[in-house]
């Protein structure tokens, strides 16, 4: 099962996959996936009836718009470690990011105006199903609600300003998460997908999530050490090599450009890129 939430008629709403279409589902069940989850409701989404309506008919969101916790990894694929130089880490190195730092599918990030270094990171994301603390490698996929795609994307140079990543990883309509939440029992082993990275149609990225450092079990058991996973609390799992800081010369996201990330079987991200300012009416306090 494919689940988005999305805008319709200036309304937010659940909708299902169907097909190239989706089935709008009825409001009295619900607008948000993570009340949802937590009610432990999610699988009434499954055969629900709804309106039929195309996909342009709508404007997605983050499958997850209100996540209380969005954490990220870093450094967790081989051949990252290998093009910036960096051991093996003993531990998952983590950072978060703010639900305004995110946008939908089809949307545009905005290229910040005051860096040139806009960098493009596909990922998957985890989406957590239920109560999560102190849980073990072995049961750890049994908290996973499904899997969506994200573009984790960094402005490199504010990243780097000091030890922590997280002004690089923050700003305003930066990275980009959807359109699908994709149910757990499609993905049975998320280390047998691949993901693929593309900008303005060329590949840029290509690899298999079995160059993960810290699968996906391992990051739940570790995470779940130190804080508790509630429904809809997102992990982005880690970017493999090939980021435009790395190529030369390096390669940036530009204002224009589009940028998609695909894992198959989990679904396809597409974003564009416009100017800082070019939203600025919309996002306004």
């Amino acid at each position: 099962m494919r689940l988005a939430t999305c805008l319709y008629e200036e309304q937010q709403r659940l909708a299902r996959a169907e097909g190239d279409d989706l089935v709008l589902l009825p409001v009295d069940l619900g607008t948000s996936l993570r009340t949802l989850m937590a009610d432990g409701k999610l699988e009434a989404l499954r055969h629900a009836g709804g309106d039929v309506v195309s996909v342009d008919r709508v404007r997605f969101l983050p499958p997850v718009p209100d996540a209380d916790k969005i954490l990220c990894v870093g450094f967790n694929y081989r051949g990252h470690l290998t093009e910036t130089g960096t051991p093996l880490p003993e531990h998952p190195s983590l950072f978060v990011r703010f639900a305004s730092s995110q946008i939908g599918h089809g949307d545009s990030v905005q290229a910040p105006s005051n860096s040139e270094q806009f960098d493009y990171e596909g990922e998957l994301a985890v989406i957590v199903g239920r109560k999560a603390w102190r849980v073990s490698e072995d049961d750890a996929l049994s908290y996973v609600a499904g899997y969506s795609c994200f573009a984790e994307n960094s402005v490199r140079d504010y990243q780097a300003h000091a030890k922590q990543a997280t002004a690089g990883k923050n700003f305003l309509r930066s990275g980009a998460f959807g359109p699908w939440l994709t149910t757990a029992d499609e993905i049975p082993d998320p280390s047998a997908l691949t993901l693929v990275t593309r900008l303005n149609g060329e590949v840029v990225q290509n690899e298999k999530l079995t160059q993960l450092v810290f699968g996906v079990p391992a990051l739940i058991a570790y995470i779940t050490q130190f804080t508790e996973l509630l429904p809809g609390d997102v992990i982005s799992t880690g970017t493999p090599d090939g980021v435009g800081l790395f190529r030369a010369p390096p390669l940036w996201l530009r204002v224009g450009d589009t940028l998609e990330v695909q894992i198959e079987g989990v679904g396809l991200l597409r974003h564009g890129v416009v100017a800082e300012d070019a939203l600025g009416a919309e996002i306004a306090p």
